[in-house]
């Protein structure tokens, strides 16, 4: 994009960028702030909405932009109470946001911060005193800029879900190890078990699949959450189900489908009790039908003497009833169909007469009474 920009010698309004390129800011909010700053100082006393009249600004127009003036702190408004109960709002009106403490101390007529005070309640010919900047206690230094954490410092995690399988799969292993650690320390052997825990049996796969599905069911409802240990001791109940045939996709539907009403008072107890009730009975074990035994080849027909014209020959029939060949049957056809052309062209059948004397035949065969008037005569009125 070119730019070609020239100042205005006079007639200008000294806008902030900070207002021309508010981005929350729409433009007619924008133009009422510049339309106003630069109108002279006794035309600036009127009411916002005679202003945004001026600027032929619809209603619901000027209602939006007052808005967004009022919420980022362009536009302060109060009401005060008068004599003989009358009110009036007093409106605060800059170029640059302001506090409610700032706009306050501008209707009192005292300068906010450095905001003069421009308005009817501004005292004449009276400007405050520029204030005394106060140094800086200190000497300057470098800026400091964000470096690694210390070796023994470690940064906090905050996560509101749930650990996954494989992380509470990874804590059990590492709590088991140190264990094991602690006993080996101690003297014992890792491998005698003071309080053994009746763990699965012998067949391990199917046992930490039903596992698996167990911690799963969290992901399809928050009240048949499960810990370790409780999946743990229910893992033989859902693997008997994955020995009879069930799927773990079939195995999680069952577990999580047509959940009570009121809810799920104890997700161990409630997944105890439908894993005992809806367990499926085991497959029924059927022998493998075998397979039909293939018949066995019949032996090809004799070969038969031909009886159609010609030297003797011999063939083999595909059937009982077939006494010639294919050429001879053929022969045979040709020599039948013209045979009968023959006849029918010494001995033509006589054409067939049209309609109207088959009918009048009828007629006459029937006493000489014709048809009805209409059918094949014309009806004559007598």
């Amino acid at each position: 994009m070119l730019s070609h920009v020239i100042p205005p010698p006079r007639g200008y309004t000294k806008a902030p960028n900070c207002l021309v390129r508010h981005p929350r800011l729409g433009s007619d909010a924008k133009v009422l702030v510049l339309y106003v700053q630069g109108l002279p100082e006794g035309d600036r006393d009127k009411a916002l909405g005679e202003h945004a009249r001026a600027l032929r600004m619809t209603g619901r127009a000027y209602q939006k932009a007052k808005a967004d003036l009022v919420t980022h702190g362009y536009v302060h408004e109060k009401r005060e109470s008068l004599d003989g109960g009358r009110w009036r709002t007093v409106q605060v009106f800059s170029n640059e946001p302001l506090t409610a403490d700032q706009a306050a101390r501008l209707r009192a007529g005292v300068p906010a911060d450095g905001y003069g005070n421009v308005g009817a309640s501004a005292a004449p010919d009276v400007w405050p005193a520029p204030s005394t900047h106060s140094p800086t206690v200190g000497e300057p230094t470098g800026r400091t800029a964000g470096g690694p954490l210390p070796a023994d410092e470690e940064q906090g995690e905050d996560s509101s879900h749930p650990p996954t399988e494989a992380v509470v799969g990874a804590e059990g292993e590492s709590r088991e190890q140190g264990h094991e650690q602690q006993e080996q320390e101690q003297g014992q052997d890792p491998d005698q078990d003071p309080h053994p825990d009746p763990g699965p049996g012998p067949d391990q796969a199917p046992v930490l699949l039903a596992e698996r599905v167990l911690l799963s069911l969290r992901h399809q409802a928050r009240e048949l959450s499960l810990g370790v240990r409780e999946a743990r001791k229910l893992g033989a109940l859902a693997a008997e189900w994955l020995r009879r045939g069930v799927s773990a996709e079939d195995l999680r539907l069952a577990l999580c489908s047509a959940l009570p009403e009121d809810g799920v008072r104890s997700a161990f107890g409630f997944l105890a009790h439908r894993l005992v009730e809806k367990l499926p009975p085991h497959p029924e074990v059927t022998a493998e039908p075998s397979p039909p035994a293939s018949p066995l080849p019949q032996p090809p027909p004799p070969l038969t003497a031909c009886d159609g014209p010609g030297e003797e020959h011999m063939f083999r029939p595909h059937a009982s009833w077939v006494t010639t060949c294919g050429p001879c049957h053929r022969e045979q056809q040709r020599a039948h169909w013209a045979d009968a052309l023959a006849r029918a062209e010494a001995d033509p059948e006589p054409p067939r007469p049209p309609w109207r004397e088959l009918v009048a035949a009828e007629a006459r065969a029937g006493g000489g009474v014709e048809g009805p008037p209409g059918y094949g005569t014309r009806a004559t009125a007598t």
